[in-house]
């Protein structure tokens, strides 16, 4: 077990954490965090609804503003339902032999929860009211769910896009979720490091067998070492890649590549990447579950890279030949934001700068020259700027959580219970973070394949060619976005 305890020790600072088992006489609640956290969430539902749902309104065409609209929303309600009755239990509560991989149905509605049920943090001794964190984590599940409709907008059935969100949530955000974030908490690695110290003897095995039964609870790529601060992975890769497959399952929009299909309000756009970014703060900030100096960090690194990326795709822009565009400049703030999510907490301001100039360039070359010599129609860039962005953003972390480049070092709970130890190896930790991004987009991939063709299979995906002609809003909804008089 020695390479798991290993590995367990340099991953403890993941972006959230197990439900307390036994929490400690020490431990502590605080106000200000508790407040902080539930200000977060609805921060993050700002994210969706209305930032995301008005992003992507606007870059479709008129006669489909209404149906995107209507996915998000639908998707963000469905996810909310589903959470409650089974999503946080199966992301984050133990699975037993197969806690690998998925959690168990210890919280199926919740049951069990009260309002003095806590989880842990990442300090020792402090926790947060369990409500808060459940409903804060479905706020993830919801946008991360609610950015895949933009990959196949303007063409998929209603029903279809229900039942694929209801099928991926289960089957694929849970468990990357339950991979990357869940794990024994700092005060259970500690005081099971400590008994071990303390014992000898048959005491001493039995000790050393608890801890081990600990570290290898935590979800796989918790166990491989990758750190994931506020949602890389667990977000924008698996959402980004879902994208990916749905369009190309999909096939292209009716006149793709010949009818000219440019968004219909950008107005709407730039309201809808505003709020985005406001949003993003409580993504990142609330991911560290205190209202301390981390997440005075991770605010810092929402502002430098997300400002950081807009300015370097409107630079590409003017040396590429083309006007510097706000379609442009909010596409590469978005692009900046999704690279930070997974750093935010880990890396220093001057790095941030950086990890967004680097996500603009890559997600440019994407959305520009390889979308068009592929030819596929991933609508809104889904994975162009979520998959591709959260890959750099990802990889990015493991070089910059790095103390000699300004960053956090990775937290070791083990080594000297009680106590927070700073260790860092940039080998093993891009190992790690390569492992982690494989494994997403391997499992979001194929899980998301096998289950749009399931839904092909049965109620069909697509909508007619006549109702794709004459628009969703009327032919799926019976409403208009506008009426000309």
């Amino acid at each position: 077990m020695m390479e798991l305890r290993i590995a367990a020790t340099r991953a403890a600072s993941v972006g959230v954490a197990i439900i307390v088992l036994a929490t400690p006489a020490s431990a502590a609640t605080d106000k200000a965090d508790t407040a902080f956290l539930i200000m977060s969430a609805v921060l993050v539902l700002l994210m969706t609804i209305p930032g995301l749902a008005l992003f992507y309104a606007g870059l479709v065409r008129p006669k489909n503003v209404l149906s995107v609209l209507m996915h998000v929303f639908a998707t963000v309600c469905l996810v909310c339902v589903l959470w409650i009755a089974y999503g946080y239990s199966l992301a984050f509560t133990s699975g037993g032999d197969h806690s690998r991989w998925f959690g168990g149905f210890s919280r199926v509605f919740l049951m069990g929860v009260t309002p003095a049920s806590e989880v842990a943090t990442f300090s020792h001794g402090v926790t947060v009211p369990e409500y808060a964190y459940a409903f804060f984590q479905m706020t993830f599940a919801a946008i991360t769910s609610a950015l895949i409709v933009g990959s196949f907008a303007e063409r998929v059935k209603f029903s279809a896009v229900m039942t694929f969100m209801a099928l991926w949530l289960t089957f694929v955000y849970c468990p990357i979720a339950h991979m990357v974030w869940y794990w024994p908490g700092p005060d259970a690695l500690s005081n099971a490091a400590a008994a071990v110290a303390a014992a000898s003897g048959d005491a001493k095995v039995a000790a050393q067998a608890e801890l081990d039964r600990l570290l290898a609870d935590g979800g796989w790529i918790y166990q491989l070492g990758a750190i994931d601060f506020a949602g890389g992975t667990v977000v924008h890769v698996s959402a980004g890649i879902a994208g990916l497959v749905g369009a190309l399952v999909l096939r292209p929009r009716l006149g793709y590549g010949r009818e000219p299909m440019p968004p219909h309000s950008l107005t709407l756009s730039v309201v809808g990447a505003c709020l985005l970014w406001v949003g993003w703060f409580g993504f990142n900030c609330g991911s560290n579950l205190e209202a301390n100096g981390t997440a005075a960090l991770a605010m810092a690194n929402t502002f430098a890279a997300t400002a950081a990326a807009a300015l370097g795709w409107l630079l590409i822009e003017t040396m590429t030949g083309r006007r510097p565009s706000i379609l442009g400049a909010t596409t590469g703030a978005i692009a900046g934001l999704v690279a930070i999510t997974p750093a935010s907490g880990f890396a220093a301001p001057a790095g941030a700068l950086g990890l967004g100039f680097t996500s603009s360039v890559f997600c440019y070359t994407f959305c520009t020259s390889i979308k068009a010599a592929l030819g596929y129609d991933d609508s809104l860039d889904v994975f162009g700027v979520h998959g591709i962005a959260g890959i750099v953003g990802a990889l990015g972390t493991g070089i910059l959580v790095n103390p000699a480049l300004g960053g956090s070092g990775v937290a070791d709970y083990i080594s000297q219970p009680g106590q927070i130890v700073i260790g860092y190896d940039m080998a093993t930790q891009m190992a790690a973070q390569f492992k982690g991004v494989a494994i997403t987009l391997v499992w979001s991939g194929l899980g998301s394949l096998i289950i749009y063709k399931l839904i092909d299979w049965t109620i069909g995906l697509r909508v007619s060619t006549y109702d794709e002609r004459e628009g969703l809003d009327v032919m799926s909804h019976g409403e208009r976005g506008y009426n000309f008089f």
